[in-house]
């Protein structure tokens, strides 16, 4: 298995989950195994928004992340996120911190939000 290599931000996984675009689907496929990861920040915002009812919804996205595998949010993550830079959205605020902690790529469809981040590499693979 492969080194991770890139972070996918929870509005990634959201697109994948609902069936994504051909772009995103062809970009994963390129990839070699262990190169995507999860940050446990971005399964917390995923699965918070998924209601505790819908027990299909629970169950594929559970697979989803135990088939990229999630990274746990680590010390030299949070002393990251201290130095980056105050915005509003602090989940994608402590994603970015990850990602410079692993030195992986973000992967997000909103590179604005991300934009001020000194140092983080960020694509979009949606287009």
């Amino acid at each position: 298995m492969a080194d991770p290599v890139y972070l996918l931000d929870s509005n990634i996984c959201i697109y994948v989950l609902e069936g994504g675009g051909s772009s995103l689907r062809d970009q994963i496929e390129r990839c070699t195994p262990g190169e995507i990861v999860i940050s446990s920040i971005s399964y917390a915002e995923v699965m918070r928004g998924i209601p505790a009812l819908e027990a299909d919804k629970i169950e594929k996205a559970e697979r989803f992340f135990d088939f990229f595998g999630v990274q746990e949010f680590s010390r030299a993550a949070a002393l990251c996120y201290r130095d980056i830079p105050f915005k509003r959205g602090s989940f994608d605020r402590l994603i970015a911190a990850h990602a410079l902690s692993l030195g992986l790529v973000v992967v997000t469809n909103n590179e604005d939000d991300f934009a001020d981040v000194p140092g983080l590499k960020v694509e979009n693979w949606t287009n």
